[in-house]
């Protein structure tokens, strides 16, 4: 009896393993099975990547011209029925010159996806960000949530396209643009990844946070650019 107690408690504690083991690999920023991914870089030199998350809508006529301001390049990654919603926006991200990623049509999360349905959500937005946007340049991606298992990182190293994730999110622990702009302040370093959520700020919030985070690190002597631009730092 003990003995066969022992066998159901070690196969409880395997599967326990299993699954937490699962569930690291589907949240982890800084590792994939397959394919390239990048949280940030190892760089001397004092630059970082500031990327926006979801959208594209109207609150882009307001973020523009703050990045315009600070003479900023960010990365925006664009959900594809938003971009059908509002294909202006995203065409002025384009013209402003900003660097454009694939954060999946629907904003799904990827994991327990079908191949098919992964393809369809990454081909479906790429279509959109050329053809809607306008974007000429590389396409990389961003999964909803920074989740993904096996399935989704598969197929990205099957099409060469790069995951990029972020090592700074103060949207995760924060509410007040002050508390979140000091928690950049402390963590931030070269070759950082910040990711913010502006698209759908109707409080202004969002706006205060951009604008006083690219105030404190330009005081600091840091350098926003493109997570493009990023890579080749390192």
């Amino acid at each position: 009896m003990k003995k066969k107690l022992s066998k159901i408690l070690i196969r409880i504690l395997f599967i326990f393993l299993i699954l937490f083991g699962l569930y690291k690999l589907m949240n982890s920023r800084s590792f994939q099975l397959f394919g390239g991914l990048t949280d940030s870089v190892e760089t001397n030199q004092k630059v970082v990547a500031l990327t926006f998350d979801d959208g594209p809508t109207k609150n882009v006529d307001k973020i523009l011209p703050l990045l315009d301001q600070y003479n900023v390049k960010a990365t925006f990654f664009l959900i594809g029925n938003e971009i059908e919603k509002n294909p202006e926006e995203a065409k002025k991200i384009v013209s402003a010159g900003h660097q454009v990623g694939n954060h999946t049509y629907s904003h799904d999360r990827m994991v327990l996806k079908s191949p098919s349905f992964i393809k369809e959500e990454i081909e479906k937005t790429d279509k959109l960000i050329r053809e809607a946007a306008g974007y000429k340049g590389e396409i990389d991606f961003r999964p909803p949530n920074g989740k993904k298992m096996i399935g989704l990182p598969y197929y990205l190293n099957k099409v060469q396209k790069e995951t990029i994730t972020w090592n700074i999110e103060p949207d995760t622990y924060y509410s007040s643009a002050a508390d979140k702009v000091e928690y950049v302040k402390k963590n931030i370093k070269p070759g950082s990844i910040i990711l913010l959520h502006p698209m759908y700020d109707k409080t202004g919030n969002e706006l205060k946070t951009i604008e006083e985070i690219l105030q404190s690190l330009t005081k600091e002597g840091y350098q926003f650019v493109t997570v493009d631009e990023l890579q080749k730092m390192q």
